[in-house]
């Protein structure tokens, strides 16, 4: 590949939000799935979980496709050091934002994009702090039922009803929450040298 070919782009996710959100950005992208193990390492940070995922990611993907620049991205719910991550189940979505309610928790969004080629690999992180509403179980179970967000880590979509559930949200890059942060995308795409506009 030549300095000045415009690379091929791949988004390492399944995540029907962070497709949406790389959309706005009108660049053609192909979705490849990552087979990678999400499970925490001992001793593991909310930030380090999510900076080692989305690089993980993004790796195993351009280990298939090294003449593509591939993103790859994750979030962790970082509740007082501790992970909260997708809860799948009614139950375990109750469980979580029970937790969370009045809480501060910081979403620990990372980005990260690797292209072998290019000899290019970087990894950005995204924080951003949410104050939970001191919600009733009945708001919680409400809001469950309506929204459904079990594949959303700390059960809670900010870009639909679960904005309810909110009462401030603290961060300098306003996609991060949704699960892909495109101000730190982007940096990362020129650096890769992508051209955007």
């Amino acid at each position: 590949m030549t300095k000045h070919t415009t690379p091929h782009l791949i988004l390492a996710s399944t995540s029907r939000y962070r497709r949406q959100l790389l959309e706005r950005l009108r660049l053609p992208f192909d979705v490849v799935s990552p087979d990678v193990d999400e499970t925490a390492l001992a001793l593991e940070t909310p930030a380090q979980l999510a900076c080692r995922l989305a690089h993980a990611k993004a790796q195993a993907v351009a280990a298939l496709h090294p003449n593509s620049v591939v993103i790859g991205s994750d979030q962790v719910a970082d509740l007082n050091g501790e992970s909260l991550g997708k809860p799948h189940t009614h139950a375990r979505a109750v469980a979580q934002l029970q937790r969370m309610r009045g809480q501060t928790v910081i979403f620990q969004t990372a980005v990260s994009v690797v292209c072998h080629a290019r000899q290019f690999a970087q990894t950005e992180l995204a924080q951003v702090k949410v104050c939970f509403n001191p919600l009733t179980d009945l708001e919680i179970d409400a809001y469950l039922h309506a929204e459904q967000p079990y594949d959303c880590a700390g059960s809670a979509k900010s870009e639909g009803l679960g904005i309810a559930l909110l009462a401030r949200i603290d961060n300098d890059d306003p996609t991060a929450l949704v699960g892909l942060p495109l101000i730190r995308t982007c940096q990362l795409l020129r650096a890769a040298g992508l051209k955007l506009l």
